[in-house]
């Protein structure tokens, strides 16, 4: 009697993988799978798009069975299936990555090597390990169209996104605004908020942190808290950045807290002081059995420092009240160092008054607006309005400002010692691991001046770049934004009809990040990437969002009508003809789209925005731009939007899973996937979460070729 199936007498998973593999290559399984099902209702499934320019990791393997499972079982059922790749080709993994081999920096770009150069580099860089993701594919046996993927770098993709950029501004759901945002200075880009949330961003640090001493000046301002002639009265403010104390412009407190005056010693120097904090923060600075030790019998260096309360006062009796300021680098252009009140300052730490930094802190620019207090702003040599630190995340160098600037607000001799120092060691490629900290120079320079109350090690969490690792700065940027909060609502009524698995990520991580949510920072300040599909006028009066490329043209012939133009510029291509020989004649990568001038209804000259997109809108765009939609596949949309499943990683909740919820709200008031599994993540011995970067990956080939792809 024949056997029906073969027979193993010894068992080993990795050989038989290794037959299986090669049957379904000869038999072409996969493709029949969806070829005798063409007829059959669509099981619509999409594909999250990796980047090739990373080697594929064990989380990939985990997440891809997954999908591979509800796929197979979907088209056993009788459904078909199409499941084409992607490529994710755009972004600073991309551009981190070049650098690198290249040895240059973002600021060498357009000097030692051309745009056009460096955007090659790219495109040859980001398939580097295409091979290795087939291989993957392929040993462990997810069936999905490798010979068909869309690439993001693709023009037919681009002017999908393009098209859902111009629907978005026609909505009015896109705009410039200058505002605080996240900023890596490793990188040089601002970045969005579900960056910022990505796992692994927020991390434990050990920063110097300091009480300052803030005085107060003897004026009709501070009549209402008795200060008496010879008095030294300070506010005590507490800071875990002090880089950003000689940006200080005010104090802020809260109107409904409670203050008292203390008099007491100051602990380093020994000399008398009077300070105000928020009486809530009392026993954090002042032990309760040193009240009213003998004033008389204290010395320097004594553990217990007597100390009284001689004053009561609200937040409101505050308001107003002037002070010296702390660090006399440079002077702002407007009266400032006043206390104002904030709806923000709590009692849970520091002294219950906040420094206020407006150019380094979203809630400090928006109450120091408020209260008409100016922040601490610089004039650059090239006549732009800029922080004390620039984008290197360095303190600018006098010789990089203006100099009627210089001359008028700037104190050379106490700034010189500081400028061109970086706030934040990690910048800094060549300092020594033994090096002081630019905020360790700022609290001793303060301490040897008598303006430090205490000074202190402190753990806090603190945002880092999530592809660089290094931690990022709150600073003021001219980004464009998607208006997500105006669609928030709705986010959240379409978010109730997925079908999530676990619900509870649905419920909690994701919805609570919708009901939380903020405007979307779309733009980035690089150069491999989409192009921000917006021309203006030099003055910023008219704009124009460009959706297609035959639009494109047509603004062009008309700039080549101006004289603005060469009649040469994208010869050859056919608005209409969308094969991928007709759009590989034009490239809408930069530099070529900066090239591009159009005219203005006035008749003047139009020019490209210089900003990037988000990498995460080209890959919540793929619903839409994998088939080129509207231009190609708009009559059969419907039988390939939405997702009827998807499934990713949990760390791709506010990455991908967001990107795309919010797209196809916004585009198509749908959601973009009605069932989602969200798997956890990989994690090492020690429960961390297994990393190429750190070094404690499994590595996936090694192990399918040890055990087989299947346990």
């Amino acid at each position: 009697m024949s056997a029906k199936f073969q027979e193993y007498k010894q068992l080993d998973l990795s050989a038989i993988n290794k037959e299986v593999e090669k049957l379904w290559k000869e038999e072409q399984t996969f493709a029949k799978s969806i070829e005798t099902r063409n007829n059959s209702k669509p099981f619509v499934f999409f594909e999250g798009p990796p980047s090739a320019n990373g080697t594929p990791g064990i989380h990939h393997v985990m997440a891809r069975t997954i999908k591979d499972v509800v796929c197979r079982y979907k088209t056993l059922t009788g459904y078909c299936v199409d499941r084409k790749a992607g490529w994710d080709t755009h972004g600073l993994p991309v551009e981190l990555s070049v650098e690198k081999t290249l040895g240059i920096t973002k600021e060498d770009i357009g000097k030692t090597i051309s745009v056009k150069e460096y955007n090659n580099t790219c495109r040859k860089e980001v398939m580097k390990y295409t091979d290795l993701w087939e291989e993957l594919t392929e040993k462990m046996g997810y069936w999905v169209d490798m010979e068909n993927p869309y690439v993001t770098y693709d023009n037919r993709y681009i002017e999908t996104v393009w098209y859902l950029l111009k629907t978005l501004f026609d909505k009015n759901l896109i705009y410039k605004g200058y505002t605080i945002q996240p900023y890596s200075p490793a990188a040089g880009t601002g970045l969005s908020t579900h960056e910022l949330n990505q796992p692994g961003c927020y991390k434990d640090v050990k920063d110097t942190t300091i009480v300052s001493l803030f005085k107060v000046i003897k004026n009709d301002a501070s009549i209402k808290i008795q200060l008496d002639s010879n008095e030294h009265l300070y506010f005590l403010a507490w800071t875990t950045t002090p880089w950003t104390l000689p940006s200080n412009t005010a104090l802020a407190v809260g109107p409904s807290i409670k203050y008292l005056k203390i008099k007491t010693f100051n602990p380093y120097s020994g000399n008398p002081i009077n300070v105000i904090l928020c009486k809530d923060r009392l026993k954090a600075y002042f032990k309760p059995e040193n009240e009213n030790l003998n004033f008389d019998e204290y010395k320097l260096g004594d553990k217990n420092i007597p100390y009284q309360i001689i004053a009561e006062y609200k937040g409101t009796d505050l308001e107003g009240v002037e002070y010296e300021q702390l660090i006399n680098w440079m002077q702002p252009k407007a009266p400032a160092f006043k206390v104002i009140q904030a709806d923000y300052v709590t009692t849970e730490d520091g002294t219950g008054i906040v420094h206020i930094a407006p150019t380094f802190g979203a809630d400090d620019a928006r109450v120091a607006k408020q209260a008409g207090i100016p922040a601490l702003i610089l004039d650059d040599k090239d006549g732009n309005h800029v922080p004390m630190v620039n984008k290197q995340g360095k303190f600018f160098e006098i010789k990089d400002l203006d100099t009627d600037f210089v001359n008028n607000y700037v104190n050379i001799k106490a700034y010189s010692e500081f400028a061109g120092k970086y706030v934040k060691s990690e910048y800094d490629a060549d300092a020594e691991n033994n090096a002081t900290t630019t905020d360790v120079d700022i609290v001793v320079m303060l301490k040897l001046e008598d303006k430090a109350f205490k000074i202190e090690k402190y753990i806090h969490n603190y945002p880092h770049c999530w592809r660089t690792d290094k931690p990022i700065l709150y600073y003021p940027l001219d980004s464009w934004f998607i208006k997500t909060t105006a669609v928030k609502d709705r986010l959240i009524e379409l978010n109730q009809t997925i079908n999530w698995k676990p619900k509870s990520t649905g419920e909690g991580r994701f919805g609570k990040w919708l009901e939380n949510l903020v405007d979307w920072n779309l733009s980035r300040s690089r150069y491999w990437g989409t192009p921000l599909p917006i021309w203006s006028t030099e003055d910023g009066g008219e704009r124009k969002c460009i959706g297609s490329v035959a639009e494109l043209m047509e603004e062009i012939k008309m700039s080549v009508d101006k004289g603005y133009m060469s009649a040469k510029f994208w010869k050859g291509f056919e608005s209409g003809n969308y094969s991928k020989e007709n759009y590989e004649i034009i490239d809408l990568h930069r530099p070529d789209v900066d090239e591009i001038i159009l005219v203005a209804s006035d008749g003047s000259k139009m020019f490209r925005e210089t900003d990037l997109i988000d990498v995460w809108f080209d890959s919540g765009a793929m619903p839409y731009a994998q088939w080129h939609w509207p231009f190609e596949n708009s009559d059969s949309f419907d039988k390939l939007f939405p997702a009827d499943f998807i499934a990713e990683g949990v760390d791709q909740t506010r990455g991908w899973f967001f990107t795309l919820h919010a797209i196809a709200t916004m585009v198509s008031d749908s959601v973009s996937y009605k069932n989602i599994i969200s798997n956890g993540l990989v994690l090492d011995k020690e429960g961390n979460k297994m990393s190429k970067r750190h070094g404690n990956a499994v590595d996936p080939f090694k192990t399918m070729e040890k055990y087989g792809a299947d346990p």
